[in-house]
């Protein structure tokens, strides 16, 4: 895309332009089928009319077949404009977006509010399609509409001697994120210190006097009751990567199981049995309850002498995110839920599961649901600083997207800090994907040197943990 990417729009009602087909306030915005028609639209528009262009207004944005063109068409068919959205560079999708080539039809501008509208659809289209940045370059005298829709400027900029303004859409899925799952600790838990000096806000809470690590973690009622299998297995999975982050090797398990009926906790209680063999972890007991709203819950006992504290990192240490790529969304929870465990051998899990105790880094955690951003928020949040993470070096699967990825329950995924005794995670890999700073927060760094905000400050409210 080139910063003459946004035509100037005429916001001002032009009565006199309005072909009468066009007069009245119904229109819609919908992907385009055959995009020809704005491509016809841009040449005049671009090329004849603002001769930003000698003959052609085409680039390889429209050649990348992962370009999105979007238009917006009047209640009997007739174009009224277009834009196209896609990835800002070629290989790989990283979730950083750009928007542009925005174009109305001379005889609909400034009535039917078509230029804001194809906007705010590119913005939405960006967002689902998995953008965690979304950039365009905008001629001067565009920017107050595109402040007016909540576009922040970065910087003026000057293209083929006409001032331009480096625009950005404010994404704010990792920030809600954080809100939804983790911002109240802080408050809710005042007083009680979980996990005690050194290990609050903790993955597992060291118990005093032993070399135990006790971890407890419930599965969302919803997924018990429509998914009971898979929820009996999470309630392992959970707790196992909780101990694991701590450098644990898991002892037993205890669970709690509400059910409807007989049948329902047969379920649940099936799927938590399958893990436990996979994981090798007993169950030592529980309680069982029937006649009752689905619920599950379980906590798990590991043992370390040494246990490996979410908050020992420092400034300037290098971060890491291990993870397994194999496996598949879960059927139901798409960009939510990445299952690389239900298929993976007892042998593969432990080698994954005891990667922590054998690496030895300063700091570790498990990405659960704050996901990868908010996880490592709360690593540079009780470590006392902050943290920056290279979106382009992330490890992900090729099936998800960078917002999906960085938001989702990943399965098996650790987050550390510092050097690593031994990187060999069995089929999981590890990458060298960022730092810790001084500050707090989280931000994204990309590859074109650019670094935007991810959360702004601690994610629990716990603080640091020594």
């Amino acid at each position: 895309m080139t910063a003459r990417d946004w035509p100037v729009l005429n916001e001002e009602p032009r009565t006199a332009d309005l072909a009468p087909a066009l007069v009245g306030p119904h229109f819609m915005v919908e992907p385009a089928d055959d995009p020809a028609g704005y491509h016809a639209l841009r040449r005049r528009v671009f090329v004849g009319e603002q001769g930003l262009f000698d003959l052609t207004d085409r680039d390889d944005r429209d050649d990348d077949p992962r370009t999105v063109v979007l238009v917006a068409r009047s209640a009997r068919g007739e174009l009224l404009g277009g834009v196209r959205v896609g990835p800002a560079e070629d290989g790989p999708d990283i979730g950083w977006w750009q928007g542009g080539r925005l174009v109305v039809d001379p005889a609909a501008r400034g009535t039917l509010g078509i230029g804001p509208a194809l906007v705010r659809a590119a913005c939405a289209y960006a967002e689902s399609a998995g953008a965690l940045r979304f950039d365009a370059t905008v001629q001067r005298r565009n920017e107050p509409m595109f402040r007016r829709l909540g576009w922040q400027p970065v910087r003026h900029v000057t293209v083929a001697n006409r001032p331009h303004t480096l625009m950005r859409w404010p994404i704010r899925r990792l920030t809600a994120l954080a809100a939804a799952t983790k911002n109240p600790l802080g408050d809710l838990l005042a007083g009680l210190a979980p996990g005690g000096p050194g290990f609050i806000g903790d993955d597992g809470a060291p118990v005093p006097g032993s070399d135990l690590i006790a971890a407890c973690d419930a599965i969302l009622p919803s997924m018990v009751e429509r998914d009971p299998d898979w929820a009996g297995w999470c309630a392992v999975l959970v707790n196992v990567n909780d101990l694991s982050a701590m450098g644990a090797a898991p002892v037993g398990l205890l669970n709690a199981v509400g059910a409807r009926d007989a049948a329902h906790a047969a379920r649940i209680l099936g799927g938590l049995r399958r893990a436990s063999e996979a994981y090798r972890i007993p169950v030592l007991g529980g309680h069982t309850q029937l006649g009752v709203p689905a619920a599950l819950s379980a906590t798990a006992l590991g043992r370390t002498a040494h246990p490996v504290p979410g908050g020992g990192g420092r400034p300037g240490q290098r971060v890491r995110l291990t993870a397994d790529l194999g496996g598949r969304w879960r059927p139901g929870y798409g960009g939510r839920q990445w299952d690389s465990t239900s298929d993976r051998t007892a042998d593969e899990l432990q080698r994954m599961q005891t990667f922590v105790a054998r690496a030895k880094p300063s700091a570790a955690k498990d990405v659960s649901m704050a996901g990868v951003a908010g996880t490592l928020g709360m690593l540079a949040e009780a470590s006392g600083c902050g943290a920056l993470l290279d979106v382009a070096r992330v490890p992900r699967p090729a099936e998800a997207s960078a917002g999906d990825w960085l938001t989702c329950f990943p399965g098996f995924a650790m987050l550390t800090a510092g050097p690593l005794a031994d990187g060999d995670a069995g089929p999981a890999v590890t990458a060298d994907c960022g730092e810790l700073v001084a500050g707090s927060g989280v931000r994204l760094r990309w590859p074109d040197g650019e670094i935007t905000g991810a959360l702004d400050a601690g994610v629990t409210g716990m603080g640091m943990a020594s």
